[in-house]
């Protein structure tokens, strides 16, 4: 069954790339969601302005990997306690959320969330914003695919790579062999 979930982990760039590689996923676009104007470009949205955040809209097989574990990835690959911010990003572009398109992803993931509370996962609260998904506008064509065309960049050696080593590190089973 083919569903579709919005996830913001700070940098659209870093959240594609992970997921790009996850096994079940079919596919992954960067964008925009939860603002307030119609069509934002990168530019606008970088000011904060409209609302939005850096989102990935991600399609993918509940037969091959189901919610949960997607949640768990991301989770375990942006720092879900920084307020509008991550690293070096800083602003309300850059927070950390859900959207949902079903109410059972809500479910979900706030009882992922609590799991995480509960086991103490995190030094600090957990910031990510679980919302009902609204609007998501697909970023500028020079923004999907962004780190596997520019993989040599600083921003994705610095800011990315590690986030691919620790998936390849505590996902191993997740990793989709054809983007390998």
């Amino acid at each position: 069954m083919i569903k579709t979930i919005y996830l913001a982990g700070g940098c659209f760039w870093c959240t594609e790339a992970v997921f790009q590689l996850i096994n079940g996923v079919i596919e992954v676009f960067p964008g925009y969601i939860d603002g307030t104007v119609k069509n934002p470009a990168y530019r606008e949205v970088c000011t904060g302005r409209t609302g939005h955040t850096e989102a990935i809209s991600i399609r993918y097989d509940a037969s091959v990997i189901n919610l949960a574990e997607l949640l768990l990835i991301f989770f375990n690959t942006h720092d879900p306690t920084s307020l509008n911010r991550q690293g070096n990003d800083v602003g309300t572009q850059y927070r950390s959320g859900i959207y949902f398109t079903e109410i059972e992803q809500k479910s979900i993931a706030e009882t992922i969330i609590k799991q995480l509370i509960t086991e103490n996962i995190f030094e600090s609260p957990i910031v990510t914003q679980v919302k009902e998904a609204t609007p998501f506008y697909r970023a500028e064509e020079d923004h999907i695919n962004y780190y596997n065309q520019n993989k040599s960049q600083p921003y994705c050696t610095f800011m990315i790579d590690p986030k691919i080593e620790k998936l390849k590190k505590e996902f191993t089973n997740n990793i989709s062999i054809k983007n390998e």
